[in-house]
């Protein structure tokens, strides 16, 4: 009969150290999985830090507390077992108060982690703000405190709710294809509220040696005066305009400044204005710092950072005067609340949108246009430029950059063309480079969209932080993807990651690399960027979304709460 091995009988100090062993590993397992957690959550768009988290505070501070409390936990847990299996190996000797003190840790452990995973899975922090919307559809908000720009909320395209009579103050009303943003967004807002049925009353200077557009819309007038000598619009000519249409009638539900198209000094004791800034000191400051930074040694010093700082000082002191803002940009809406002291229910965010009709992709369009200009069936990359040519547009760093690289290498020489849409001063820069750039000239909005179905990706280098260019958005709504200067309202706004466009610092070197990157990703990726963009430029910058978020913005403002108004509460999924 074959020998049998005795059954080894455990004694009680091993059982115990085994048992350690098993907390001290399955601990260590937890202890990893709550530190790579938040990291490693498998939705990248619903973190603590992104811009589509819309958490409140108490919450991502509840979520980060039971995350800590329960790694800090179960590592307690770990270590207090490792002391405890020491202590066995030594002596049988206070056993129980270590078995008590790992008990303790452990169920502080365990209730940490249940906690972290009620406030993760439960409370929203880790949720996109469609998710938190359908779990809350029993909760209004109070729009006039919303933290985010209302491009991310819904609002029904039904006949509105009243018909507003709106008045609007804008410096320069736009002609052809010669507008800046500031004018090109009184254009596409208003004539979008007029369509809409609202009476729009709007006061802006007279053309000189041109004939002053006309619309077929019965609810748009225009007030025309001559502009001051310094082309602003004449102050007390315009406000006894505003008077004589205030006294007529209906008096005005809303009236809206595009930047201070009405003084502060005649806009202060209104309580129904609404201001909209394209472009604020503050944000100019980084301009001006970049300037200086590329400036050459033959040219002067500016002294436009001193004089910027004193900017800044006198809008912090008048700005309040207006009574309501709307900040164009991310940044922006952030710096009028912190730093220019604008309280939260005073600002509201709104990102400028463009026209979905007009700008939108069309492959055989942008075959015409490249064959209308000769451009090369062999060139493989095409990338385009619109706006001023001039020097905060960053054409000076762009054309460095350009002739660097068309003189050191032959393929990226043979291989692209650059389309360049306005006019300017570095027009005739840029065509002395040779056939590789081709200035277009100025161009109306059809040909604009042409123009940008022609391109593989829509270039911006422009030096001014502040505002939210139109041409970067035009250019994602027909498809295309970006390359933009690294700036606080471009990075926060639109370019919110590389699956969409690229970044550059503004020095040549950096724009060299985007481009040699761009370059080396070919049309095929551009292409998957170019969609991704489009997606983001239909669910935010739209003109029907812009105008459908001022709508509701001036309704609320106008809201009559004695009759039962109640356009200030906004109940609806964000997107």
């Amino acid at each position: 009969m074959a020998n049998v091995m005795p059954h080894r009988k455990l004694s009680t100090t091993t059982i115990h150290i085994m048992a350690l062993d098993g907390i001290i590993h399955v601990n260590s397992l937890f202890t990893l999985g709550l530190f790579l957690g938040l990291t490693l959550y498998p939705d990248p768009a619903a973190t603590l830090v992104s811009g589509s988290c819309s958490a409140g505070l108490a919450i991502a501070e509840n979520l980060v507390s039971c995350h800590v409390y329960s790694f800090s936990s179960f590592l307690f847990s770990s270590l207090i077992a490792s002391a405890l299996k020491q202590a066995i190996k030594i002596a049988n000797v206070l056993i129980f108060s270590f078995r008590s003190f790992c008990c303790v840790f452990f169920v502080l452990s365990a209730f940490s982690f249940i906690s972290f995973l009620y406030w993760c899975h439960c409370s929203g922090p880790c949720y996109s703000q469609n998710q938190i919307m359908t779990q809350k559809q029993d909760k209004f908000i109070d729009l006039l405190w919303f933290p985010s720009a209302w491009n991310h909320l819904s609002f029904p395209s039904n006949p509105p709710l009243k018909l507003l009579k709106i008045a609007l103050f804008v410096k320069k009303w736009p002609h052809r294809s010669h507008a800046g943003g500031l004018e090109r967004h009184a254009l596409t807002l208003h004539l979008a509220l007029a369509k809409r049925g609202h009476e729009l009353h709007i006061f802006t200077a007279s053309c000189l040696n041109c004939s002053f557009p006309t619309y077929p819309i019965s609810s748009l007038y225009f007030h025309l005066s001559k502009p001051t000598a310094a082309g602003y619009l004449d102050q007390s000519i315009v406000w006894q305009q505003l008077q004589t249409q205030n006294s007529t009638g209906k008096p005005f539900d809303v009236i809206h400044t595009e930047s201070v198209g009405l003084r502060h000094t005649r806009a202060r004791n209104l309580t129904n204005v609404v201001v909209s800034w394209h472009g604020i000191a503050y944000e100019t400051i980084h301009s001006d710092i970049i300037q200086e930074l590329l400036r050459t040694p033959e040219e002067p010093q500016a002294y436009a950072l001193a004089e910027r700082a004193s900017k800044v000082i006198e809008e912090v002191k008048f700005f309040p005067k207006y009574a309501h803002h709307v900040a164009t940009s991310d940044h922006c809406g952030d710096v009028l609340k912190r730093i220019y002291m604008i309280p939260e229910e005073r600002v509201h965010v709104i990102l400028n949108g463009v026209d979905e009709e007009v700008f939108k992709p069309d492959v055989a369009v942008g075959k015409d246009f490249k064959k209308k200009f000769g451009i090369p069936e062999n060139r493989s990359l095409v990338l385009g430029m619109a706006g001023r040519l001039v020097k905060d547009k960053g054409h000076p760093l762009m054309f460095e950059a350009l002739k660097q690289l068309l003189a050191e290498n032959d393929t990226f020489r043979r291989s692209t063309v650059f389309l360049v849409a306005g006019d300017g001063p570095w027009g005739a820069r840029y065509r002395d480079l040779g056939t590789n750039v081709i200035v277009l000239g100025p161009l109306d909005q059809t040909r604009l969209a042409m123009f940008y179905n022609a391109i593989d990706i829509f270039v911006n280098p422009t030096l001014r932080a502040q505002g939210l260019d139109h041409t970067v958005l035009e250019a994602m709504l027909s498809g295309k993807p970006l390359m933009a200067t690294r700036l606080a309202s471009i990075v926060g706004s639109v370019i919110v990651g590389t699956d969409m466009g690229y970044l550059f610092s503004p020095q040549v070197e950096s724009v060299k690399k985007a481009l040699y990157g761009i370059w080396a990703d070919g049309r095929e990726v551009l292409e998957k960027k170019g969609l991704v963009a489009r997606k983001r430029g239909l669910n935010l910058f739209t003109a029907t979304k812009m105008a459908a978020a001022y709508e509701r913005l001036f309704l609320c403002i106008s809201n009559d709460e004695k009759n039962g108004e109640n356009n200030c509460k906004y109940q609806s999924p964000l997107i």
